[in-house]
Protein backbone atom coordinates (compact mmCIF):
# COMPACT_ATOMS: atom_id res chain seq x y z
CA UNK A 1 0.00 0.00 0.00
CA UNK A 2 2.55 2.31 0.79
CA UNK A 3 4.62 1.75 -2.30
CA UNK A 4 1.82 2.37 -4.05
CA UNK A 5 1.40 5.38 -2.14
CA UNK A 6 5.19 6.28 -3.19
CA UNK A 7 4.54 5.85 -7.01
CA UNK A 8 1.40 7.72 -7.27
CA UNK A 9 3.23 10.88 -5.51
CA UNK A 10 6.63 10.21 -7.60
CA UNK A 11 4.03 10.22 -10.77
CA UNK A 12 2.55 13.03 -10.01
CA UNK A 13 5.93 15.31 -8.95
CA UNK A 14 6.87 13.71 -12.73
CA UNK A 15 3.57 15.49 -14.35
CA UNK A 16 4.22 18.80 -12.89
CA UNK A 17 7.64 18.86 -13.52
CA UNK A 18 6.55 17.93 -17.05
CA UNK A 19 3.96 20.81 -16.81
CA UNK A 20 6.20 23.27 -15.65
CA UNK A 21 8.99 22.21 -18.22
CA UNK A 22 6.27 23.07 -21.29
CA UNK A 23 5.06 26.54 -19.79
CA UNK A 24 8.61 27.70 -19.46
CA UNK A 25 9.09 26.22 -23.25
CA UNK A 26 6.32 27.97 -24.19
CA UNK A 27 7.14 31.23 -22.53
CA UNK A 28 10.54 31.68 -24.03
CA UNK A 29 8.65 30.79 -27.73
CA UNK A 30 6.46 33.29 -26.80
CA UNK A 31 9.31 35.27 -25.70
CA UNK A 32 11.68 34.50 -28.81
CA UNK A 33 8.64 35.49 -31.32
CA UNK A 34 8.33 38.57 -29.74
CA UNK A 35 11.62 39.44 -30.34
CA UNK A 36 11.56 38.16 -34.33
CA UNK A 37 8.31 40.53 -34.60
CA UNK A 38 10.42 43.92 -33.56
CA UNK A 39 13.33 43.22 -35.60
CA UNK A 40 11.31 42.56 -38.45
CA UNK A 41 9.26 45.72 -38.20
CA UNK A 42 12.65 47.76 -37.72
CA UNK A 43 14.37 46.11 -40.45
CA UNK A 44 11.21 47.07 -43.38
CA UNK A 45 10.08 50.10 -42.58
CA UNK A 46 14.02 51.08 -41.78
CA UNK A 47 14.38 49.85 -44.91
CA UNK A 48 12.00 51.04 -47.17
CA UNK A 49 11.81 54.70 -45.63
CA UNK A 50 15.65 54.77 -46.31
CA UNK A 51 15.46 53.95 -49.65
CA UNK A 52 12.67 56.10 -50.30
CA UNK A 53 14.71 59.00 -48.55
CA UNK A 54 17.96 58.40 -50.09
CA UNK A 55 16.14 59.03 -54.00
CA UNK A 56 14.61 61.54 -52.81
CA UNK A 57 18.26 63.15 -52.40
CA UNK A 58 18.70 62.59 -55.81
CA UNK A 59 15.95 63.85 -57.11
CA UNK A 60 15.95 67.19 -55.44
CA UNK A 61 19.90 67.54 -56.14
CA UNK A 62 22.00 65.92 -54.63
CA UNK A 63 24.51 64.02 -56.63
CA UNK A 64 26.94 63.19 -54.51
CA UNK A 65 27.48 59.36 -54.70
CA UNK A 66 30.08 59.14 -51.78
CA UNK A 67 27.59 61.17 -49.24
CA UNK A 68 24.75 58.78 -50.62
CA UNK A 69 27.03 56.24 -49.37
CA UNK A 70 28.35 57.51 -46.21
CA UNK A 71 24.56 58.04 -44.70
CA UNK A 72 23.63 54.34 -45.11
CA UNK A 73 26.97 53.72 -42.34
CA UNK A 74 27.24 56.73 -40.87
CA UNK A 75 24.49 57.07 -38.34
CA UNK A 76 25.96 54.31 -35.73
CA UNK A 77 26.64 57.06 -32.95
CA UNK A 78 23.01 57.01 -32.28
CA UNK A 79 23.23 53.18 -31.63
CA UNK A 80 26.09 54.28 -28.85
CA UNK A 81 23.37 54.70 -25.85
CA UNK A 82 22.42 51.53 -25.87
CA UNK A 83 25.59 49.30 -26.59
CA UNK A 84 26.71 51.43 -22.97
CA UNK A 85 23.30 50.08 -21.52
CA UNK A 86 23.53 46.33 -23.41
CA UNK A 87 27.33 45.94 -22.23
CA UNK A 88 27.28 42.99 -20.04
CA UNK A 89 30.58 41.71 -18.46
CA UNK A 90 31.16 38.07 -19.68
CA UNK A 91 31.79 35.44 -17.31
CA UNK A 92 33.47 33.06 -19.65
CA UNK A 93 36.54 34.81 -21.75
CA UNK A 94 36.72 31.44 -23.77
CA UNK A 95 33.50 32.43 -25.79
CA UNK A 96 35.38 36.11 -26.41
CA UNK A 97 37.39 36.48 -29.58
CA UNK A 98 40.76 37.39 -29.18
CA UNK A 99 41.27 41.54 -29.49
CA UNK A 100 42.51 41.31 -33.07
CA UNK A 101 40.55 38.47 -34.25
CA UNK A 102 37.50 40.73 -33.54
CA UNK A 103 39.55 44.09 -34.62
CA UNK A 104 40.19 41.77 -38.13
CA UNK A 105 36.52 40.85 -38.25
CA UNK A 106 35.37 44.42 -38.14
CA UNK A 107 38.05 45.96 -40.42
CA UNK A 108 36.94 43.39 -43.30
CA UNK A 109 33.52 43.37 -42.68
CA UNK A 110 33.64 47.65 -42.74
CA UNK A 111 35.40 46.93 -46.52
CA UNK A 112 32.78 44.85 -47.42
CA UNK A 113 30.41 47.36 -46.39
CA UNK A 114 32.06 50.19 -48.17
CA UNK A 115 31.92 48.30 -51.45
CA UNK A 116 28.14 47.31 -51.40
CA UNK A 117 26.96 51.11 -50.35
CA UNK A 118 28.57 52.47 -53.01
CA UNK A 119 27.33 50.24 -55.47
CA UNK A 120 23.91 50.66 -54.01
CA UNK A 121 24.30 54.44 -54.14
CA UNK A 122 25.08 54.02 -57.74
CA UNK A 123 22.03 51.48 -58.57
CA UNK A 124 19.80 54.62 -56.92
CA UNK A 125 20.76 56.91 -58.30
CA UNK A 126 20.66 55.55 -62.05
CA UNK A 127 17.48 53.45 -61.22
CA UNK A 128 13.70 54.18 -61.05
CA UNK A 129 13.12 53.25 -57.36
CA UNK A 130 10.76 50.83 -58.46
CA UNK A 131 12.95 49.02 -60.44
CA UNK A 132 16.09 49.35 -58.01
CA UNK A 133 13.79 47.68 -55.10
CA UNK A 134 12.71 44.28 -57.70
CA UNK A 135 16.27 44.32 -58.63
CA UNK A 136 17.13 44.23 -54.41
CA UNK A 137 15.20 40.68 -53.94
CA UNK A 138 17.89 39.34 -55.86
CA UNK A 139 19.53 38.77 -52.86
CA UNK A 140 17.43 36.34 -51.64
CA UNK A 141 18.42 34.18 -54.44
CA UNK A 142 22.16 35.25 -53.95
CA UNK A 143 21.45 34.31 -50.41
CA UNK A 144 20.70 31.34 -50.34
CA UNK A 145 22.85 30.09 -52.87
CA UNK A 146 26.23 31.10 -50.44
CA UNK A 147 23.84 29.66 -47.47
CA UNK A 148 24.23 26.04 -49.60
CA UNK A 149 28.39 26.54 -49.18
CA UNK A 150 29.00 28.81 -46.45
CA UNK A 151 25.80 27.92 -43.74
CA UNK A 152 24.56 24.29 -44.81
CA UNK A 153 21.22 25.72 -45.84
CA UNK A 154 19.34 22.51 -47.52
CA UNK A 155 17.78 23.07 -50.80
CA UNK A 156 13.99 22.21 -50.95
CA UNK A 157 11.64 21.99 -54.44
CA UNK A 158 10.16 25.18 -52.35
CA UNK A 159 13.36 26.89 -52.25
CA UNK A 160 14.68 26.30 -55.67
CA UNK A 161 11.16 27.56 -57.03
CA UNK A 162 11.57 30.78 -54.59
CA UNK A 163 15.27 30.91 -56.39
CA UNK A 164 13.97 30.47 -59.86
CA UNK A 165 11.34 33.07 -59.65
CA UNK A 166 13.31 36.00 -58.34
CA UNK A 167 15.82 35.27 -61.11
CA UNK A 168 13.21 35.80 -63.96
CA UNK A 169 11.93 38.05 -62.19
CA UNK A 170 15.45 39.71 -62.31
CA UNK A 171 15.47 39.10 -65.93
CA UNK A 172 12.34 41.17 -66.97
CA UNK A 173 13.59 43.92 -65.59
CA UNK A 174 16.93 43.60 -67.15
CA UNK A 175 14.87 43.95 -70.79
CA UNK A 176 12.68 46.52 -69.42
CA UNK A 177 15.25 49.21 -70.01
CA UNK A 178 13.67 51.17 -72.57
CA UNK A 179 10.71 51.94 -70.88
CA UNK A 180 12.63 53.15 -67.80
CA UNK A 181 15.59 55.43 -69.65
CA UNK A 182 13.42 57.75 -71.37
CA UNK A 183 12.40 59.87 -68.02
CA UNK A 184 15.64 58.63 -65.79
CA UNK A 185 18.79 58.16 -67.20
CA UNK A 186 20.71 56.92 -70.17
CA UNK A 187 20.46 53.22 -71.69
CA UNK A 188 24.61 53.64 -70.86
CA UNK A 189 23.91 54.00 -67.46
CA UNK A 190 20.71 52.17 -66.79
CA UNK A 191 22.89 49.10 -67.19
CA UNK A 192 25.77 50.71 -64.92
CA UNK A 193 22.72 51.00 -62.88
CA UNK A 194 21.68 47.38 -63.12
CA UNK A 195 24.80 45.73 -62.88
CA UNK A 196 25.80 47.61 -59.22
CA UNK A 197 22.25 47.12 -58.00
CA UNK A 198 22.89 43.21 -58.87
CA UNK A 199 26.64 43.16 -57.27
CA UNK A 200 25.59 44.73 -54.31
CA UNK A 201 22.91 42.47 -53.98
CA UNK A 202 25.31 39.70 -54.50
CA UNK A 203 27.90 41.07 -52.03
CA UNK A 204 25.18 41.81 -49.52
CA UNK A 205 24.22 38.48 -49.42
CA UNK A 206 27.92 37.28 -48.60
CA UNK A 207 27.86 39.71 -46.07
CA UNK A 208 24.91 38.26 -44.51
CA UNK A 209 26.15 34.68 -44.80
CA UNK A 210 29.37 35.54 -43.33
CA UNK A 211 27.60 37.41 -40.56
CA UNK A 212 25.72 34.19 -39.61
CA UNK A 213 29.55 32.31 -40.22
CA UNK A 214 30.74 34.81 -37.31
CA UNK A 215 28.32 34.74 -34.77
CA UNK A 216 27.97 30.61 -34.49
CA UNK A 217 31.65 30.09 -35.07
CA UNK A 218 33.72 33.08 -33.84
CA UNK A 219 31.95 35.37 -31.47
CA UNK A 220 29.84 32.73 -29.97
CA UNK A 221 28.22 34.93 -27.36
CA UNK A 222 23.88 35.75 -27.42
CA UNK A 223 23.57 38.87 -26.06
CA UNK A 224 22.04 42.14 -27.92
CA UNK A 225 25.55 44.18 -27.41
CA UNK A 226 26.79 41.16 -30.08
CA UNK A 227 24.38 42.90 -32.43
CA UNK A 228 24.88 46.34 -31.66
CA UNK A 229 28.88 45.38 -31.40
CA UNK A 230 28.60 44.21 -35.33
CA UNK A 231 26.89 46.82 -36.17
CA UNK A 232 28.67 49.76 -34.88
CA UNK A 233 32.46 48.93 -35.34
CA UNK A 234 32.11 47.75 -38.72
CA UNK A 235 29.79 51.03 -39.58
CA UNK A 236 32.89 53.15 -38.18
CA UNK A 237 35.09 51.55 -40.28
CA UNK A 238 32.72 51.88 -43.41
CA UNK A 239 32.43 55.35 -42.54
CA UNK A 240 35.48 56.45 -42.50
CA UNK A 241 36.26 54.58 -45.57
CA UNK A 242 34.07 56.88 -47.01
CA UNK A 243 35.00 59.64 -45.67
CA UNK A 244 38.40 58.65 -47.55
CA UNK A 245 36.85 58.32 -50.78
CA UNK A 246 34.79 61.63 -50.38
CA UNK A 247 37.95 63.39 -50.07
CA UNK A 248 40.00 61.45 -52.62
CA UNK A 249 37.11 61.87 -54.87
CA UNK A 250 37.12 65.39 -54.88
CA UNK A 251 33.45 65.47 -54.58
CA UNK A 252 33.52 67.12 -51.24
CA UNK A 253 34.10 70.59 -53.21
CA UNK A 254 30.95 70.63 -54.65
CA UNK A 255 29.11 69.75 -51.70
CA UNK A 256 28.57 73.66 -50.84
CA UNK A 257 26.87 74.17 -54.08
CA UNK A 258 24.89 70.88 -53.70
CA UNK A 259 23.48 72.31 -50.94
CA UNK A 260 22.53 75.70 -52.14
CA UNK A 261 21.23 74.00 -54.56
CA UNK A 262 18.98 71.39 -53.04
CA UNK A 263 15.20 71.85 -53.85
CA UNK A 264 13.54 72.20 -50.47
CA UNK A 265 16.37 74.34 -49.07
CA UNK A 266 19.44 73.62 -46.61
CA UNK A 267 16.69 72.58 -43.56
CA UNK A 268 15.71 70.15 -45.55
CA UNK A 269 19.19 68.72 -46.87
CA UNK A 270 20.34 68.17 -43.68
CA UNK A 271 16.96 66.42 -42.57
CA UNK A 272 17.22 63.91 -45.51
CA UNK A 273 20.96 63.07 -44.71
CA UNK A 274 20.00 62.82 -40.94
CA UNK A 275 16.81 61.04 -41.65
CA UNK A 276 18.15 58.41 -44.37
CA UNK A 277 21.42 57.58 -41.68
CA UNK A 278 18.96 56.77 -38.75
CA UNK A 279 16.62 54.60 -41.05
CA UNK A 280 19.66 52.65 -42.44
CA UNK A 281 20.59 52.20 -38.75
CA UNK A 282 17.21 50.82 -37.91
CA UNK A 283 17.22 48.52 -40.34
CA UNK A 284 20.72 47.38 -39.47
CA UNK A 285 19.55 46.84 -36.39
CA UNK A 286 16.72 44.86 -37.24
CA UNK A 287 18.53 42.40 -40.30
CA UNK A 288 21.50 41.60 -37.39
CA UNK A 289 18.51 40.78 -35.07
CA UNK A 290 16.91 38.35 -37.48
CA UNK A 291 20.51 36.34 -38.36
CA UNK A 292 21.33 36.42 -34.79
CA UNK A 293 18.02 34.60 -33.65
CA UNK A 294 17.61 32.75 -36.84
CA UNK A 295 19.66 32.87 -39.79
CA UNK A 296 21.36 35.02 -42.70
CA UNK A 297 18.45 33.50 -45.02
CA UNK A 298 15.52 34.54 -42.84
CA UNK A 299 16.42 38.04 -42.65
CA UNK A 300 16.85 38.29 -46.27
CA UNK A 301 13.49 36.83 -46.84
CA UNK A 302 11.76 39.29 -43.92
CA UNK A 303 14.07 42.32 -45.94
CA UNK A 304 12.26 41.17 -49.14
CA UNK A 305 8.47 42.25 -47.08
CA UNK A 306 9.38 45.75 -48.27
CA UNK A 307 9.18 44.71 -51.93
CA UNK A 308 5.94 45.59 -52.26
CA UNK A 309 5.85 48.36 -50.39
CA UNK A 310 8.42 50.50 -52.44
CA UNK A 311 7.45 50.01 -56.13
CA UNK A 312 3.68 50.92 -54.74
CA UNK A 313 5.34 54.47 -52.54
CA UNK A 314 7.65 55.19 -55.20
CA UNK A 315 4.58 55.52 -58.10
CA UNK A 316 3.02 57.50 -55.85
CA UNK A 317 5.80 60.11 -54.56
CA UNK A 318 8.38 60.16 -57.45
CA UNK A 319 6.24 59.19 -60.13
CA UNK A 320 8.05 55.97 -61.54
CA UNK A 321 5.94 53.71 -64.33
CA UNK A 322 4.66 50.78 -63.05
CA UNK A 323 4.13 49.21 -66.50
CA UNK A 324 2.75 45.31 -67.01
CA UNK A 325 6.59 43.87 -67.15
CA UNK A 326 7.25 45.79 -63.56
CA UNK A 327 3.62 44.53 -62.68
CA UNK A 328 4.54 40.61 -63.94
CA UNK A 329 7.92 41.35 -62.10
CA UNK A 330 6.65 42.19 -59.04
CA UNK A 331 3.67 38.99 -58.85
CA UNK A 332 7.09 36.70 -59.94
CA UNK A 333 9.20 37.85 -57.16
CA UNK A 334 5.98 38.22 -54.42
CA UNK A 335 5.01 34.41 -55.48
CA UNK A 336 8.86 33.79 -54.90
CA UNK A 337 8.86 35.14 -51.30
CA UNK A 338 5.68 32.99 -50.40
CA UNK A 339 7.00 29.87 -51.62
CA UNK A 340 10.20 30.68 -49.20
CA UNK A 341 7.82 31.48 -46.80
CA UNK A 342 5.80 28.26 -46.92
CA UNK A 343 8.74 26.27 -46.53
CA UNK A 344 10.04 28.01 -43.27
CA UNK A 345 6.39 27.08 -42.31
CA UNK A 346 6.54 22.97 -43.29
CA UNK A 347 10.22 23.62 -41.50
CA UNK A 348 8.58 24.93 -38.12
CA UNK A 349 5.64 22.69 -38.07
CA UNK A 350 8.24 19.12 -38.39
CA UNK A 351 10.22 20.72 -35.60
CA UNK A 352 6.77 21.18 -33.62
CA UNK A 353 5.61 17.54 -34.35
CA UNK A 354 9.54 16.24 -33.60
CA UNK A 355 9.61 18.12 -30.43
CA UNK A 356 6.33 17.04 -29.72
CA UNK A 357 6.95 13.53 -30.00
CA UNK A 358 10.11 13.38 -28.05
CA UNK A 359 7.86 14.81 -25.30
CA UNK A 360 5.70 12.04 -25.24
CA UNK A 361 8.73 9.48 -25.67
CA UNK A 362 10.38 11.12 -22.35
CA UNK A 363 6.78 11.21 -20.41
CA UNK A 364 6.18 7.43 -20.94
Amino acid sequence: MDEAIELTQVHRRGNQREQSSNKTRKLERYTWWSRIGIYTVFLVCGQSAATLLGRLYYDKGGNSKWMATLVQSGGFPILLPLLCFFSQPTKSSSKQPNFLTFSFICFAFGLLLIGDNLMYSYGLLYLPVSTYSLLCATQLAFNALLSFFLNAQKFTPYILNSLVLLTVSASLLAFNSESDTTTHSSKGKYVIGFLCTLGASATYSLYLCLLQVCFEKVIKRETFSVVLDMQIYPSFVASCGCVVGLFGSGEWRGLRDEVRGYEEGRVSYFMTLVWTAVTWQVSSIGLLGLIFEVSSLFSNVISTLALPVVPILAVIFFHDKMNGVKAMALVLALWGFVSYIYQNYLDESKAKANQQSADNVSAV
